[in-house]
C-alpha cells in the first residue's frame, strides 16, 4: 500500500502524519512550534521529523512522497518558501532541503491552499469543480477552484481575502496596515483585538487576558453572546456580518456552485447559523450546492492537504 507523509506547520503546532491514497490517517504525532522565522522553522521541522521517525515510524515501508503545508507565501513549483509575512521574509528552498535530508520526494504549498487541495481530492471536489474554501481560524484566507483548477496568482499570493474590507467599520487596525479588514474583525485574532477595543463601551463578563498573556477565546464569545452578554453580542454579530459579506463578495467574483467553510471560528454551530442568516438570497441564488461546513475532520484537514500536496493532486 502506497502512503504519503504530511507535515502541517501552523503558528503554534506542527502535525506530522501518514495518510493513504484514500485519505485515511494511519499515524500522526503533534509537536509544539511556537513563534518562529523560516530558518528556525527548518530546525523545528527536522527535529520533529527525526523524532517522528524514531518514535512513530512508517506504517509499511518508506512513504512514496512527503508534503508540507506552510503559513505564508509558497512557490510550489520550485519548492521555495518565500515568506511567513512581510516581517519574516527569508526565502528558503525547503522542498530541496528536506528531500536531500530524508531521501523522500518532497513538495510544499501554503497551508490554506493545501487544505483546498484536500477538499478537491477527498471533499467537495468529488462533486464540484467550482468552489470556494474559506478558512476562518486564527486568520482568514481563501482557496478558489475554478473549472477544477486552483487560483494561485502571479506571486503565489492569491487568496489573502482576509485583508479585504467588508462593510463593518470599527476603526480596528489590521496587521497588514489597513483598517477594518475582515480578518481583524472575524478571525480568532480579530475577535480578540475587537474585544479589547470595544470592552470599555459595553458591559461584559467575557474573560479578557492581559496583553501577551493569552487571547480571548471565540468559543467564550459565542457562548456568552447566547446568554445575552452585550459585548459578546456585538463581537459575534460583527464577525458573522463580516464573514457573510466576504462569502457574498467571493460569490460575486468567482461564481462558485459551492462555498465550503473551515476553521475553528465557523465550526461553532451558533456562528455558522448566524452567518447563513446574513446571506442575501439574490446573491446566493447560483450557489446551487449551498454554503457547507467542511466534511473533512478539522483536526486533520491541514495534514490531509499536505498529503494531497505530496500526491501532487
Amino acid at each position: 500500500m502506497e502512503t504519503y507523509l504530511g507535515l502541517d506547520l501552523g503558528g503554534t503546532k506542527l502535525l506530522i502524519g501518514e495518510v493513504d491514497g484514500h485519505g485515511n490517517v494511519l499515524k500522526y504525532k503533534k509537536y509544539t512550534s511556537g513563534y518562529f522565522n523560516q530558518q528556525a522553522a527548518l530546525a523545528i521541522i527536522r527535529e520533529s521529523l527525526d523524532d517522528y521517525i524514531a518514535t512513530t515510524g512508517w506504517s509499511d515501508g518508506r512513504p512514496a512522497a512527503m508534503g508540507v503545508g506552510l503559513i505564508g507565501r509558497v512557490d510550489p513549483n520550485k519548492g521555495i518558501w518565500h515568506q511567513i509575512d512581510p516581517n519574516r521574509t527569508h526565502p528558503i528552498e525547503l522542498a530541496k532541503e528536506l528531500e536531500q535530508a530524508y531521501g523522500i520526494p518532497c513538495r510544499i504549498d501554503n497551508d490554506v491552499k493545501s487544505a483546498t487541495r484536500a477538499e478537491r481530492v477527498w471533499g467537495v471536489g468529488q462533486y464540484s469543480k467550482d468552489f470556494v474554501y474559506i478558512n476562518v481560524g486564527t486568520g482568514i484566507a481563501v482557496g478558489t477552484v475554478v473549472n477544477g483548477r486552483q487560483i494561485r496568482g502571479s506571486h503565489f499570493n492569491a487568496g489573502e481575502a482576509g485583508h479585504t474590507r467588508v462593510g463593518v467599520n470599527l476603526g480596528v487596525k489590521c496587521v497588514c496596515g489597513r483598517y477594518d479588514c475582515v480578518e481583524s474583525i472575524a478571525s480568532g485574532s480579530g475577535i480578540d483585538q475587537c474585544a479589547r477595543l470595544l470592552c470599555k463601551d459595553y458591559e461584559t463578563s467575557l474573560p479578557i487576558p492581559p496583553e501577551n498573556e493569552g487571547r480571548v477565546k471565540a468559543h467564550d464569545v459565542f457562548r456568552l453572546c447566547q446568554e445575552g452578554d452585550p459585548l459578546c453580542k456585538v463581537l459575534a454579530d460583527n464577525a458573522a456580518e463580516g464573514i457573510a459579506n466576504l462569502i457574498m463578495n467571493m460569490v460575486r467574483i468567482t461564481d462558485p456552485d459551492t462555498v465550503v467553510l473551515g476553521g475553528g471560528v465557523v465550526a461553532e454551530e451558533y456562528m455558522f447559523e448566524n452567518v447563513l442568516r446574513k446571506l442575501h438570497p439574490s446573491t446566493m441564488r447560483f450557489v446551487t450546492n449551498g454554503v457547507v461546513l467542511t466534511k473533512l475532520n478539522p483536526e486533520f484537514i491541514g495534514l490531509l492537504g499536505a498529503c494531497a500536496v505530496a500526491m501532487n493532486m
